[in-house]
């Protein structure tokens, strides 16, 4: 199944994180995504026209991540917002990061992407 056809399920720890090669057979359904920090975390950049256009699409995300019960790391300023998944509990990436990141990309080019 598509991870965009997923919905984050809770993880409550306890659990091992993605390999590096788990996480980088998961990428390819993530595009324009990085894995950082040997494969434990996830992030991507992304560039707007104006600061309101970041901020619009930062709470768009928020609104998501909400819905999900799955939260980024969040930096933006004008122009730009950088998202960084990662799951807390298990500290290191779990297939929940990149089926949102695979929905932070649809996200962006439906909604944001020409703005």
């Amino acid at each position: 199944m598509e991870l965009l056809q997923k919905t984050c399920t809770p993880c409550q720890g306890g659990i091992s994180p993605l390999t590096l090669s788990e996480a980088e057979a998961l990428l390819p359904q993530a595009p324009d995504w990085q894995l950082l920090d040997n494969g434990t975390r996830l992030e991507r950049r992304f560039a707007f026209k104006t600061f309101a256009a970041a901020l619009a699409f930062i709470n768009r995300l928020g609104d998501l991540a909400e819905a999900e019960g799955h939260h980024p790391d969040i930096t933006f300023g004008w122009g730009y917002a950088n998202v960084l998944f990662y799951t807390h509990k298990i500290n290191g990436l779990h297939e929940n990061d990149f089926i949102m990141a695979a929905k932070v990309n649809q996200l962006y080019t439906d909604e944001y992407s020409a703005a």
